[in-house]
């Protein structure tokens, strides 16, 4: 059930935060393994950003890759809120004085983001490379064919096997279990501090939102890098073998971006992703903690 609630509470939130997720998709894409200056620049900052894919792509374009999104929210938020509230179950998050444990916490986060990250690594593929997808005038990287999720892992699936659907997952790990071991760790620490000062009284929304508001900076802050480097392997493409034409692994693409595009290069679209960060990690732990509550209730069980 912590699945389910954990996935549910996630779509919500990845609703809101899709139109952002274009734009961080396609700022981090532009001037691929290019150095400033040596490439046109199609969106100066996220304004613009979606002022140019409205009036190019049309306004609905900032809802592409939708229908991946909202199924990789379920499946890999599921399984990563899942996973780490049955580990705060166990009692693995706390010392053994029965307190909150910061380095508790940011092991059982990570734990938690890697299982996510594997369950949900081909929609994210697949979502990826549809809202990478635009008319010519503002493409970025590679620009895929694909109609729909469902046609596009078909066509994955038929061309390059089960392995297929899971290329570019060595970028996934990393980063989500990076921002996964940032978000819920000081998300939980945090929260169980602000309860402690009674400045909201106790089971109120504001202690949520409190300690997510801060998650969401900290998960920018240590995640962006390694969010660049998973959209480059995802949307990469990949010859008649099914290998990438640009990088090999997490590693080569690593060094390739450090040396072609400096460090900056680590942080593109980094303004996208706190604007979307924020208010999604907001919503997506709000929404989590309030479906717990309102299963509570309707069921009459515990979930710890």
């Amino acid at each position: 059930m912590e699945f389910l609630l954990g996935g549910i509470g996630a779509c919500g939130a990845g609703f809101f935060s899709n139109p952002l997720e274009v734009v961080k998709t396609r700022m981090q894409l532009q001037g691929e393994l290019k150095a400033r200056g040596h490439y046109a620049i199609h969106y100066r900052n996220v304004f613009h950003a979606f002022y140019a894919i409205g009036r190019y792509d049309g306004i609905l374009a900032l809802q592409k890759g939708l229908v991946p999104a909202l199924w990789y929210q379920f499946f890999m938020n599921g399984f990563r809120l899942g996973t780490y509230q049955c580990l705060v179950n166990l009692g693995f998050t706390k010392d053994s004085d029965g307190n909150v444990s910061l380095p508790r916490n940011i092991v059982a986060g990570a734990l938690a983001g890697c299982a996510g990250a594997v369950v949900g690594s081909p929609v994210y593929m697949v979502k990826t490379q549809l809202q990478s997808r635009s008319v010519e005038k503002i493409a970025v990287g590679h620009q895929h064919k694909h109609e729909s999720m469902s046609r596009a892992l078909n066509e994955i699936y038929r061309k390059y096997g089960t392995i297929g659907l899971w290329r570019g997952v060595s970028g996934a790990v990393p980063r989500v279990m990076v921002g996964s071991a940032a978000q819920l760790s000081t998300f939980s620490y945090t929260k169980h501090y602000i309860e402690g000062t009674k400045i909201f009284h106790h089971g109120s929304w504001l202690n949520a939102f409190a300690a997510s508001m801060l998650s969401g900076v900290v998960v920018v802050m240590f995640m962006t890098p390694f969010d660049v480097v998973s959209t480059r392997l995802y949307n990469q493409g990949i010859d008649a073998k099914g290998k990438g034409l640009f990088y090999r692994g997490f590693f080569d693409c690593f060094a390739k971006i450090f040396m072609s595009e400096g460090i900056w290069g680590f942080y593109k679209g980094w303004a996208a992703s706190l604007f979307r960060l924020g208010p999604h990690t907001v919503l997506s732990l709000v929404f989590w903690q309030q479906t717990r509550k309102a299963y509570e209730a309707m069921s009459g069980n515990t979930l710890g």
